[in-house]
């Protein structure tokens, strides 16, 4: 089956802890601060691969993880940088937020390597805070949190002219015979199962991709059969070949299939009802009675819409389509269709949060949450420098203030964590 869309989860590398220590050297008393700092994390990456065309990788493996950066060391030593992995998707791929379907990145046009979430970077060991007054500081910073992200891959053909028609109406054949696809041809109904693509050389070395998109029918717009799977690789198409089956082979009417497909294309996307159309009236060598082909054209080219008899097996008409799709495009002044980015990953650091309570069942004034963690994992409490620091945190961060308004008194007990502190105003 045609793997045409998948769900990942993608997680960034941690940036590494810098490091606490101090010279030890011998006829060295008091050597200094000589932490090291941590090393960046590992980026995801998103790259195209052009020998690419499905998602196939991405339906069996559902986790993609960059490496964390090393944590600093002695010595100056700096931690080693997490592994970026890179992620490579056929062109065309879009890249979604899962849970509100917003676009992060669509890998067409200039978009061939992106960063798509960063590591986060290393901490910075001791040695950054030796000061005149604090000459031998005992906290280091913590790296950076990873960023994580569950994301919907979904690919939409890349493709300049799009056929659409239902089913067993000559689509694949007439891409066998206009470029250099080779797609499975047979008289049965829905053979193809997924979109191929042709490249049509043109006089001059100019030429276009060409897409046989599945055949359509009623309700594929509303996902009836696998009518959203196929509708989405039209949408990047600037023009539109509609093929019907002009012998009415099957007993079809091909002005109303013309409408019903259009229906449905409109339904869908009421712009691509609109786009650039074509009509290519194919099976003429085995129509038996009538005028089919005049039909067509009273009915659409007032319209605007020119229609073109073909025979696919024979080749006959087969020159004025394809100088007639070459003419549509040279119309289209728009440039190649890029999702816009509606959706920027951020890293959920919510390191600058905290809360202050009294628990009512141990009777004490708690302080928590990851601010708290964070002064804890660079304060030394023993000491009476780090002691001074910590007393210094709680009244610029209000903590005090917010201990106060709960009804706090002298005498009372705080508890942060695994210390407990008698509270003195």
């Amino acid at each position: 089956m045609f793997a045409d869309r998948a769900r990942i989860y993608i997680r960034s590398g941690k940036g590494g802890d810098g490091h606490v220590s101090f010279r030890r050297e011998k006829y060295v008393a008091n050597g200094g601060p000589d932490g090291g700092d941590g090393g960046k994390g590992g980026d995801v990456i998103v790259e195209v691969d052009d020998g690419m065309n499905m998602l196939t990788n991405y339906r069996h493996v559902r986790k993609y993880c960059a490496g964390d950066g090393e944590n600093g060391g002695k010595r100056n030593c700096k931690g080693k940088s997490g592994d970026d992995i890179v992620l490579r998707v056929p062109a065309g791929t879009i890249f979604k937020e899962a849970e509100s379907g917003k676009v992060i990145v669509d890998m067409s046009g200039d978009n061939k390597r992106v960063v798509l979430l960063s590591g986060g970077l290393g901490g910075n060991g001791n040695q950054h805070y030796a000061t005149p007054r604090m000459q031998a500081p005992k906290y280091a910073q913590p790296g950076q949190p990873a960023m994580e992200l569950t994301v919907d891959l979904e690919l939409k053909v890349i493709a300049d002219v799009g056929l659409v028609g239902y089913p067993n109406v000559g689509k694949s054949t007439l891409l066998s015979v206009v470029s250099n696809a080779r797609p499975e041809i047979a008289n049965y109904h829905f053979t193809t199962i997924s979109p191929h693509l042709g490249v049509v050389d043109l006089d001059g070395g100019k030429g276009f991709v060409m897409a046989d998109i599945p055949g359509l029918i009623e309700g594929a717009s509303e996902g009836v059969g696998l009518g959203h799977d196929f509708l989405r690789h039209i949408e990047r198409t600037k023009v539109l070949v509609h093929m019907v089956d002009a012998s009415g082979s099957e007993g079809r009417d091909p002005i109303e299939d013309v409408y019903s497909i259009n229906k449905e294309l409109e339904n869908y996307d009421k712009d691509l009802a609109h786009r650039p159309m074509v009509i290519a009236a194919n099976k003429i060598d085995v129509i038996t009675e009538g005028d089919p082909v005049a039909k067509l054209k009273a009915e659409f080219e007032p319209k605007g819409i020119k229609v073109i008899p073909i025979s696919a097996a024979t080749r006959a008409g087969i020159s004025e389509l394809i100088g007639e799709v070459r003419q549509l495009l040279s119309q289209c002044k728009d440039p190649d269709i890029v999702f816009a980015s509606e959706y920027t990953p951020v890293r959920s650091d919510d390191s600058s949060s905290y809360e202050v309570f009294y628990d009512e069942k141990l009777k004490v004034y708690c302080v928590e949450g990851p601010k708290i963690e964070k002064m804890l994992g660079y304060t030394n409490l023993d000491s009476e420098k780090g002691f001074s620091f910590f007393q210094k945190f709680m009244e610029e961060n209000g903590i005090n203030e917010q201990l106060k308004a709960l009804g706090i008194n002298e005498g009372d007990t705080v508890k942060i964590y695994g210390w407990e502190f008698a509270y003195y105003d």
